[in-house]
């Protein structure tokens, strides 16, 4: 715990929006001398804020779909458009279902 004190998370929130690759912050991190111990952990702490990011991107990406989907169950079932029934029931369906599926690699990777 004693590391974590130690990390500077301004650093970690500037690579995360520069997109920097792990192999040039692991340079970096050796260029400005620091142990082995502490340079893992600051790789340790930017993996997870870049997954925290790629996460919330497909909870809201997810959420979309959901709609999508709820939104063709309800015109499916009131048939609001009779002449769209196959359109809304499967291309809408198929759009959200996608969607949701893509958004699942965002969250669990």
């Amino acid at each position: 715990m004693s590391y974590n004190a130690s990390i500077n998370p301004s650093i970690i929130k500037d690579w995360v929006t520069n997109n920097l690759s792990l192999e040039s912050v692991e340079v970096e991190l050796k260029q400005k001398g620091l142990q082995a111990d502490d340079v893992t952990h600051y790789i340790k702490e930017f993996k997870k804020q870049r997954n925290a990011k790629k996460q919330f991107k497909g909870f809201v990406l997810m959420s979309i779909g959901a709609f999508l989907g709820f939104l063709s169950c309800v015109m499916t079932i009131l048939q609001v458009f009779p002449e769209w029934y196959s359109l809304v029931l499967y291309g809408i369906t198929f759009v959200g279902v996608s969607i949701i599926f893509v958004c699942l690699y965002f969250v669990f990777e």
